[in-house]
């Protein structure tokens, strides 16, 4: 077993993150932006929006969970009233770029834009200042950390580096953030995002399910940090939100767990890790 001395409040062995990329068309544009004129391609991530979101705030009001919502400044501005609706369940709220444009170290001046710009967003329409940032696509570059300090964030998600919190290290030697590990086996998008320009296999829920118990099972015994990365446009579809509800059935089946935002965790780790 690995021991990394994780503490987390009540003494419970695992803290579990349910975290939405809510990007909605975002997703495509950033990707393509002649998607502009493909409503077809575009719809995929309205559906996002229009139905992934209600229906998941319905299930995690149901189940009593506590969730984070990384959000583009783009669909603050696009679909305000769901992000509205996410505030109203008392959900945390964090950054995600503006257009969800993937970083490209050659260009930080794109990168410096993509993070005022979301930030801007974020506080204008929304009246939030994001303690919490993720990456597109987890594509970041060395200036991230300056980026990250400059705002005063609290915490990143950003990168797949570990199972257990850790402070990050500045360029110039200094604390950064603390960062909330992830991976792409616990996110929806490798499973069940399709694509016509690069088509793969959706794979079925059970596999899905399977993927995320496993990993689970075993980060578990290990002892850490559950982050589950979800898509409304893709973990919002119908068979996906009862995916979404069995994973957390499974979940609570487990004692000493801990579901918390990625604001909680990050406070928690510091206090007890760094705070005497």
């Amino acid at each position: 077993m690995i021991d990394k001395s994780v503490t987390w409040p009540g003494g419970a062995r695992i803290a579990v993150m349910l975290t939405f990329d809510f990007d909605a068309e975002t997703l495509w544009l950033s990707r393509d932006p002649a998607n502009a004129r493909r409503p077809g391609t575009l719809s995929q991530g309205t559906y996002g929006a229009k139905v992934g979101v209600p229906k998941i705030l319905e299930e995690l009001r149901e189940a009593g969970v506590p969730a984070t919502f990384f959000i583009p400044g783009w669909t603050v501005e696009n679909h305000t009233q769901r992000c509205e609706m996410i505030l109203s369940e008392k959900h945390e709220i964090a950054h995600h770029s503006y257009s969800h444009r993937w970083i490209d170290p050659d260009f930080p001046e794109q990168e410096v834009e993509e993070m005022e710009k979301g930030l801007d967003a974020l506080k204008r329409v929304l009246g939030v200042v994001p303690k919490g940032y993720r990456s597109p696509a987890g594509e970041t570059s060395d200036n991230l950390i300056r980026l990250l300090n400059k705002h005063s964030f609290l915490y990143d998600s950003s990168l797949l580096d570990d199972i257990v919190p850790y402070r990050m290290k500045a360029p110039d030697g200094g604390p950064g953030p603390v960062e909330l590990p992830w991976h792409w086996s616990t996110d929806d998008a490798p499973h069940a995002l399709f694509s016509i320009k690069s088509p793969r296999t959706i794979c079925t829920n059970s596999h899905i399910l399977e993927v995320y118990q496993d990993e689970f099972r075993e980060l578990y015994r290990w002892g850490g940090l559950f982050n589950l990365v979800m898509h409304p446009q893709v973990t919002g579809r119908p068979s996906r939100v009862a995916l979404l509800r069995e994973m957390i059935a499974f979940i609570k089946t487990f004692p000493d767990v801990w579901f918390a935002t990625g604001t909680q965790v990050a406070e928690a780790w510091i206090a007890a890790h760094e705070k005497a």
